[in-house]
This record gives structure tokens, sequence and C-alpha cells, in this order.
């Protein structure tokens, strides 16, 4: 399945697993409550941000941007001065944000998200993933195996050859030596010095793996098309499948399209058709959460291990609180 965004603003973003399959369930799970607020938008939010419980910023088409300070109990629009649409957005403190989109757009804030400021990210590829360390050291990246590296706070960006030809959707790095990618054809590219090398793990699979997620250097997560879901406990030498299977009520598999792990054990995953799942034994079993909702949900952020967001399709946002 070809992601829509890189025609359009639709829906973005497996084959039945062996015997280490996940198992979807629905046993007797701490509650969990997922309630939409009001964005004030019809613009698909592909992104959505919180440095703690209260300040947010989701982001989205036609240069939609959003900004809470009060837990997305109002959401103000802020003006981008584009267009474009916008893939990405991430903080790396309260003040000092980035914004990335089609034909190479990267937005630095130095507000709080107030004010926005073109950088040159020098190319015109899409950019999809974007990962900050430090308010000074970044990594984004994008289609045709775009990967941006900055340790000034995006004034200057430099290529990072990345080996591959594939679009990249996402980067994550758990510290300053060790970072994760994935995107199409199942691809996985991992880095232990800071991105000088780039090197392609194998899942041998072909789905397009739309995020990654890792709780220490050893133990990630991606997922991707058709339930795909791969875990790694060795930093990725080795991949286990665990895509989620299609049950009696599915026509189709979930596509996946965002992971976040809160901690070693608790993580949540959501994708389309409003799809949200929660897993607190590191993902042995997966819990189906239901919300009402029906649009793609692109993107999704937890600030704390009992309150998350997720952002997507028709200007959706919803809060999600565990108890």
């Amino acid at each position: 399945m070809t992601p829509r965004f890189l025609t359009g603003v639709g829906l973005c973003l497996a084959a039945l697993a062996g015997s280490v399959m996940p198992v979807l369930g629905w046993a007797a799970e701490p509650k969990v409550i997922s309630q939409g607020q009001t964005s004030g938008t019809e613009a698909t939010l592909m992104s959505v941000y919180f440095r703690d419980t209260k300040l947010g910023w989701a982001v989205g088409a036609g240069g939609a941007i959003l900004k809470t300070r009060d837990g997305g109990k109002r959401w103000k629009p802020v003006s981008s001065g584009t267009g474009a649409l916008f893939t990405g957005v991430f903080f790396a403190d309260a003040s000092r944000g980035w914004i990335i989109g089609s034909n190479g757009t990267v937005l630095h804030s130095q507000d709080g998200g107030d004010r926005w400021v073109q950088q040159n990210s020098g190319t015109q590829s899409a950019l999809y993933g974007i990962y900050f360390l430090t308010p000074a050291s970044g990594w984004v990246v994008g289609a045709g195996g775009t990967i941006l590296y900055t340790e000034d706070g995006g004034r200057h960006w430099m290529d990072q050859t990345s080996g591959s030809n594939a679009a990249l959707y996402a980067v994550h790095f758990v510290n300053r030596q060790h970072g994760r990618v994935s995107g199409a054809l199942g691809a996985i590219l991992a880095t232990d010095d800071g991105g000088v090398t780039w090197v392609v793990q194998d899942t041998q699979s072909s789905a397009t793996l739309f995020d990654v997620f890792f709780t220490d250097p050893m133990n990630g997560w991606v997922v991707g098309n058709e339930g795909a879901m791969f875990q790694t406990i060795n930093g990725g030498k080795q991949w286990i499948d665990r895509t989620l299977a299609c049950l009696k009520t599915c026509s189709r598999p979930t596509d996946l399209l965002r992971i976040r792990f809160t901690d070693s054990k608790a993580g949540w995953a959501v994708g389309d058709r409003g799809s949200i799942f929660r897993t607190t034994d590191a993902g042995f079993t997966w819990v189906e959460q239901e919300n009402g909702i029906k649009a793609a949900l692109y993107g999704l952020t937890f600030p704390d291990p009992t309150q998350g967001w997720a952002s997507g399709e028709r200007g959706t946002i919803l809060h999600i609180t565990s108890k």
C-alpha cells in the first residue's frame, strides 16, 4: 500500500505472523478514555507534539499550525505564512521548535510556536520525520533516502549518506550515538555513531514502515501498513515479526501509523479508521481501545505515562487518558 499523502492529503499512511505473533486482547485493562477536542479546523493534522500535559502543538495540511496552553481545552491557530503540507512538529524545549513538510520545508520558532521563520534545508525533497536531542542537535528524514542533520538548531543542515533511495518516514534517537530510521519497502537504517554512518537492518519484510521508537539502545519497535509490527531486543540485529492479525470482525488489517512507549512495558499504536491499540506487557498483548472515531490518526504524543494526544483527518484531536 502506498501512503496517499505522497500525492495528496488523504490517508497516508501483513501477512499473518507466525508463532511470535502478539495477541489482540480484550482482557480487563486499566480504564482508557479517548475524548475528542475542538481543533477549529477541518485540515488533516499530520503531527501533534506535547512538551508536558499543558503545552502542545499540532500541524497539517494547508500550512495549518495549532497551539494549546491548557492541554487542548482551547486550540489557537497560528499563522505559518505558507500553504505547505506540514508532516511533523517537534519542540526541543518549551521555546524552540521545528516544523517540516513538503518541498523541503523547515520552519523554526524560538518563542514557543507563536512566530515561525523558514530555514534553508538545502533540499526540495518532502520531509516526513523529525527528532531533536537538544535545541542544537537534530535530524530530519524524507523522500529519496534523505537524512539531514543540524548541530546549530537548523541554521545549517548537513546531508548524511543513508545508502537508501527509499522514502524515509520516521527517525528516533535514544542518545547522541544511537539512532534508527524507518521507511518504505521495509527499510530500517541504524547508526551507532551519531549518523556518520548508517547501516541497513533487515526485517525480511517489504512493508512500508511509518514509525520507529526505541525505549533504550537495545529495545525498539517499528510499525507500518497492514498491521506490520516488528520488535527488536538487541538493537536491531534481529527484528521479530509481531504483525497484528486481522480478526473475524476485521475487513482488512489496520495500517499502523505511529507508535510510542512511555516505559519498557507500556506502549500505544494508532492508525487508520481511528484505531488505537495499547500494550502494558511489552507488546505481548495489544488491546484495541474503543473511541468512536473513524478518522485516520497520523500523530501521537505522550508527554506523561497517563496522558497522550492523537491527531488525524478532518481536524481530529483526541486526548487519551489512562487510569
